[in-house]
C-alpha cells in the first residue's frame, strides 16, 4: 500500500467516525471512546526481558551522550564568556 492509499483509508475511516459521533449523544460518545481505548490496548505488545534491557541500555547511552554534549557546550560557552568579558573582579 502506498502512503496515499493509507492516508485515504485513514481519512475515510476518521470521516465515518466523525459522522457516527455526530449521531451519538454525549454518553454514546463516551462509550465509543472506551471501546476504542480497549481495542487499542489489545494491540499493545509487552517487550521481552531482552528487549527491555536493550531499550534501557539505549536510553541510558543516549542520556550519557547528551550529558557529555551539554557539558562540552557549557565549557565552551563559559570559556567564550570569559574571553569576551574578561574574568570577574575579585
Amino acid at each position: 500500500m502506498s502512503s496515499t492509499e493509507v492516508e485515504g483509508v485513514g481519512s475515510a475511516d476518521s470521516h465515518a467516525h466523525s459522522s457516527d459521533a455526530k449521531k451519538r449523544g454525549f454518553f454514546g460518545r463516551i462509550i465509543l471512546f472506551i471501546q476504542q481505548v480497549f481495542s487499542e490496548l489489545k494491540k499493545v505488545v509487552t517487550p521481552t526481558r531482552k528487549e527491555l534491557v536493550n531499550f534501557t541500555l539505549v536510553v541510558i547511552g543516549f542520556v550519557v551522550v547528551m550529558m557529555g554534549l551539554v557539558w562540552v557546550l557549557d565549557q565552551l560557552f563559559g570559556w567564550l564568556a570569559v574571553f569576551v568579558f574578561g574574568s570577574l573582579p575579585a
